[in-house]
């Protein structure tokens, strides 16, 4: 299995975004992971579509903007068309996802559904034949740098039966507190899509540290 390593620029220095993009990219990330946060669904506020449309234009990688916002249906054109490859909506917030996993699916993007840590895997069942990929948050969303919930790995592991069960291919994405020390414990679980923030960007050397998660994950380069 290819595991595909997704810094998360939540972590990075805002003042200095397209060159912290230029880091990773060079050190061989394979998606930048976007958060984009309203105030509403999360208690925190980030960034919008004008970042989105401003990282496109510098970034030689996927962007994966995960929407932790309230209504995410409102926005799904706008994202898309300024520059989201894949985008990950909240399954807490949608009563009609089959409705919007097949609009993004529509827009060209790749659609994802992501949990958080109280939502039960089960809760997509129905919709898993839609998902391009699924995001198992491993933390409660709203800030960078928490610590990783353990139970997380079992959680993937029942993700990844459900999928199989389902008949889907989606990949398996996880956020929220990934580092080297659990990064082969998901992967072995079924996770394919690594999301790091602080442990890449909170180093002094981000392309070292992106370099170690991806030999701890056991895909070096």
């Amino acid at each position: 299995m290819t595991v595909r390593i997704a810094p998360s620029i939540l972590s990075a220095d805002f003042a200095r975004l397209a060159d912290a993009v230029a880091v990773v990219e060079a050190a061989g990330a394979d998606l930048l992971h976007m958060d984009v946060m309203d105030g509403h669904f999360v208690p925190n506020i980030t960034i919008g579509v004008p970042v989105v449309a401003a990282l496109r234009r510098v970034a030689k990688v996927p962007l994966d903007v995960h929407l932790m916002i309230s209504e995410p249906d409102r926005y799904l054109d706008a994202f898309v068309s300024a520059g989201a490859a894949m985008l990950t909506v909240h399954i807490e917030v949608l009563p009609h996802l089959h409705r919007t996993l097949s609009r993004i699916r529509e827009l060209g993007a790749q659609a994802g559904v992501a949990l958080n840590p109280s939502t039960p895997v089960e809760s997509i069942r129905e919709v898993a034949h839609l998902a391009d990929h699924v995001l198992v948050m491993s933390v409660n969303p709203g800030f960078g740098g928490q610590s990783f919930i353990p139970h997380s790995v079992a959680k993937v592991a029942a993700m990844r039966d459900l999928l199989a069960g389902a008949g889907s291919r989606a990949a398996i994405e996880v956020d929220g507190g990934v580092d080297g020390s659990n990064a082969a414990a998901l992967v072995g679980a079924g996770a394919s899509i690594l999301v790091a923030g602080a442990s890449i960007f909170g180093d002094a050397d981000p392309a070292a540290a992106l370099g170690r998660l991806r030999r701890a994950a056991g895909g070096a380069r």
